[in-house]
């Protein structure tokens, strides 16, 4: 008996919450790999006496392989689909973190770490477009602020599996650490096993049997093409036309807000260890206070996905740099304080920067209309990841060259100019259609 329920209005089955854990694993490594890297750092510096320069590199080389893999795996994923390049990220990350335990040399874990950030830039589109493309509409906004907080889970799992290791391991432990992102490369390469192809590109291809088929083995025999709503063909542009089209206001606002928001908390991860052993943190302090200052991460995330349709978009954007900003402000006054007052400082920047995390998802997909949309986002996200690298790259010779309290002041001038350029050009999209928050007339 056919079914006239569309597709976007399915209630969640069990396959959806298997495609959230397949697809939340590639968050899950992205927030580890970049974080484990801060944990290992202090030991493999000294083994392999590293300069402050390689220090920079050794950690921004992962973000500076997402922006290659970014743009890789959205070429890959328009052209044979979704499923194939879905298990080339964990295949990387599975043989370069094995690699990486034999390393003796700066230069190669730059380019081992290098091809593992190729591998995470390889899952933002493949991964986020299965999620997307199989996840009814009503919950789709809740998933993808989900992956956010898997980020941050990733990070703290991070801290808390190299800690546990380089402990327990010698003076060889870092290499334990680094090769320690395999198992969870393996974990998804075997849970990614069965995932279909998405019907929505199968159908773009004119597949249409494989298609039906696949709607057919995920939501049941009573379901079609008929249940699949049709969508508009999205035209391809240049970024001479995305900037000429009257979006280069908002395009220059997503780059910007992005940026700022990411740059200094990249940068405090990659190198958590450090700032807080330049803070005058030892002992367990040191170790357990990146665990605890990242579990806040996930708690300030948890908090801005709750209250994002309260609050709406621009205040809360708005909110979340000029507060985490007087945060790390705080942090430069106080780099001499006492070992609570620090680390109090460091929690309330982590929940106070939860908004613009989670902001990240959600403001770049609303704001561009359905022809621009995936280039758009595609080219904030690339931008991003290069400032990103830039900031963390200077981490290790700023700690060095000027200390940690102007080190903390750099990082809250940027969390300003996020604060800046937002009050000047965030728009409000709360309670708006995705129509409505798209178009440039409201």
């Amino acid at each position: 008996m056919a079914n006239h329920l569309s597709i976007e209005d399915v209630p969640l089955n069990g396959f959806h919450q298997l495609l959230s854990i397949r697809s939340g694993g590639g968050w899950l490594m992205d927030g580890y790999v970049l974080s484990i890297i801060g944990v290992a750092m202090v030991q493999f510096s000294a083994a392999l006496k590293l300069t402050s320069f390689w220090e920079g590199m050794i950690a921004a080389s992962a973000l500076i392989g997402i922006f290659f893999g970014g743009f890789l795996g959205g070429w890959l994923t328009d052209r044979i689909g979704r499923r194939k390049p879905y298990f080339l990220g964990p295949t990387i990350f599975l043989v370069c973190s094995v690699a990486q335990f034999w390393a003796q040399s700066g230069d190669l874990l730059f380019w081992m770490r290098f091809l593992i950030g190729i591998g995470v830039g390889i899952e933002y589109p493949v991964a986020g477009s299965l999620l997307v493309e199989f996840m009814p509409r009503k919950y789709r906004g809740p998933r993808l602020a989900m992956l956010t907080i898997i980020w941050f889970l990733g990070a703290a799992l991070a801290y808390i599996v190299g800690n546990i290791v380089l402990g327990q391991a010698g003076p060889d432990g870092w290499r334990w650490v680094l090769a320690s992102p395999a198992v969870i490369g393996a974990f998804l390469l075997l849970v990614r096993i069965g995932t279909p192809e998405s019907p929505r590109w199968l159908l773009s291809k004119g597949r249409r049997a494989e298609a039906e088929a696949i709607i057919q083995r995920v939501y049941g025999p009573a379901f079609s093409l008929r249940n699949l709503p049709e969508e508009q063909a999205e035209t391809k542009r240049s970024l001479g036309a995305l900037l000429h089209s009257g979006y280069g206001k908002r395009m220059l606002f997503v780059s910007v807000f992005w940026s700022c928001s990411v740059i200094p908390v990249f940068a405090v991860y990659s190198f958590a260890p450090r700032v807080l052993q330049a803070l005058h943190l030892t002992g367990d302090w040191e170790s357990y206070g990146s665990v605890a200052i990242t579990l806040l991460f996930v708690v300030g995330c948890i908090i801005a996905t709750r209250i994002i349709n309260v609050l709406g978009r621009r205040a809360m954007v708005l909110h979340s740099f000029l507060g985490s900003g007087l945060a790390l402000l705080a942090l430069g006054a106080c780099s001499d304080g006492a070992e609570m007052v620090i680390l109090t400082l460091f929690g309330a920047y982590a929940v106070l920067v939860g908004g613009t995390q989670v902001l990240q998802l959600v403001y770049p997909n609303e704001i561009f209309p359905t022809d621009i949309r995936a280039f758009a986002v595609g080219m904030g996200a690339s931008l991003s990841r290069i400032g990103a690298a830039i900031g963390t790259w200077a981490v290790p010779i700023a700690l060095e060259t000027i200390g940690i309290g102007n080190t903390m002041y750099a990082a809250a001038a940027v969390s300003f100019v996020g604060f800046v350029v937002s009050l000047a050009l965030a728009p409000e999209t709360r309670s708006l259609s995705l129509q409505e928050a798209a178009s440039l007339s409201h």
